[in-house]
């Protein structure tokens, strides 16, 4: 079973975003798991979930589309939404998968949708050809670069602006989100199964509706996270 495609919708117009909403509830695969009325909002939404793809309104208050954009995962996806045409050079600058004039007629919205399949699935085959070549990363601890062998993850945790990195044989401590980590493992080897828990899947010793063991230690299943984990776990 294909898992469906994330999305959120951010727009400071309550109409705006019913009706994105109401055109991709019409499109298989694609799930609409938040709308968000600022960047404030859906900036603390994707730092606790995971997120494939934004429609994202331009002209908002306070933090605008553009700047929220560059301050994000690069592996998330971007659709700009708009009533103005003049955003549309430095929204593709971006490398925005789209740019939707408003209003949006669901054949437009349509449009935008599969192209990001086109170019979301050049992006993983790519990656799949790299993790082939690479079982590593490098992170930043104690001013030092160090390197990280996926087969040695047994599992990630989420301290605020920190992450630990539970190694079979130690662990490490590192300045960065869960959610750009997640982004950088290969997607067929770890699991998301809480706002704050990476777990590798090869070391899961056993699990329940309610938690997965790894190294002798019980992590919890966050209700958010349930039905995909479950899902997952239960095919593998």
């Amino acid at each position: 079973m294909t898992k469906p495609i994330s999305c959120i919708i951010v727009d400071d117009e309550s109409m705006a975003r019913d009706i994105i909403a109401t055109h991709l509830s019409r499109i298989k695969n694609i799930e609409v798991v938040a709308q968000c009325k600022n960047a404030i909002e859906a900036f603390n939404f994707i730092n606790n979930n995971a997120v494939d793809l934004i429609f994202l309104d331009i002209n908002m208050p306070e933090i605008s589309g553009i700047a929220f954009a560059k301050s994000i995962n690069k592996n998330i996806k971007i659709i700009f939404t708009t009533a103005y045409r003049d955003y549309a050079v430095e929204g593709f600058d971006l490398q925005a998968v789209d740019y939707l004039l408003k209003p949006i007629p669901f054949e437009r919205l349509l449009k935008a949708v599969n192209r990001y399949f086109e170019v979301n699935a050049k992006h993983l085959k790519n990656e799949s050809n790299q993790l082939d070549d690479n079982d590593f990363i490098f992170v930043r601890s104690d001013r030092r670069m160090l390197k990280i062998t996926f087969k040695d993850i047994l599992y990630i945790e989420s301290l605020s602006d920190y992450i630990k990195i539970h190694l079979t044989e130690t662990c490490i401590v590192t300045r960065e989100t869960i959610s750009a980590i997640e982004a950088k493992l290969p997607q067929k080897d770890f699991l998301r199964i809480h706002r704050s828990y990476i777990v590798s899947l090869a070391k899961i010793q056993s699990f329940t509706n309610e938690e997965i063991t790894v190294n002798r230690k019980a992590l919890p299943i966050s209700r958010s996270y349930k039905k995909d984990v479950l899902n997952h776990l239960e095919n593998f």
